[in-house]
């Protein structure tokens, strides 16, 4: 269990970051690592997740039986609890009190463009919003820094803007 946090404490953890960052930019190059395979069967990849493995499959809407993952909703766990951190981290240097929050991300996609159905409609997860319901005493003013505060320093949110690149090559038998 995590002890509570103030903005005093985060930044004692942050300062000696920030210092060897400025003094030395390379260190600041995080490397980050999933893996997945084919071991299950079926139209699926076998994700070794944090948490444990996680099989994901066609979503109902492109062929699946709704007995696997759907990684749009993956992804969308993946941008909710990294603009939770990072929405903690900020209220957190903010000063700001919030005694219980809760938080929900929502978005869609059109089965026609994964299912090439039709080359004008975008492939992709689109329109994804997070709502943020807080207990605080915060301004209006405040809460709007802490909302646009957190879509700039949300790592998974802002990595949206550019997709993946993708290859494929032989194994080495």
């Amino acid at each position: 269990m995590h002890a509570p946090i103030d903005a005093a404490a985060l930044r004692a953890l942050q300062a000696p970051l920030k210092e060897l960052y400025r003094e030395d930019p390379d260190e600041a190059a995080v490397p980050l690592s999933a893996r997945a395979d084919w071991r299950d069967p079926g139209v699926t990849a076998s994700v070794d997740a944090w948490s444990g493995r996680v099989r994901a499959g066609l979503h109902r809407a492109t062929g699946g039986d709704g007995s696997d993952a759907c990684s749009g909703d993956m992804l969308l766990e993946a941008v909710l609890a990294c603009a939770g951190v990072t929405m903690r981290s900020v209220a957190t240097s903010m000063g700001l009190t919030i005694h219980h929050a809760e938080l929900d991300a929502e978005a869609e996609f059109d089965a026609r463009g994964t299912l090439g159905i039709d080359r004008e409609v975008p492939v992709g997860v689109t329109g994804i919003t997070i709502n943020a319901t807080l207990d605080t005493d915060a301004t209006d003013e405040e809460l709007t820094r802490l909302a646009r505060s957190t879509e700039r320093y949300c790592v998974v949110g802002q990595s949206l803007a550019v997709p993946p690149t993708v290859t494929a090559r032989r194994s080495a038998r």
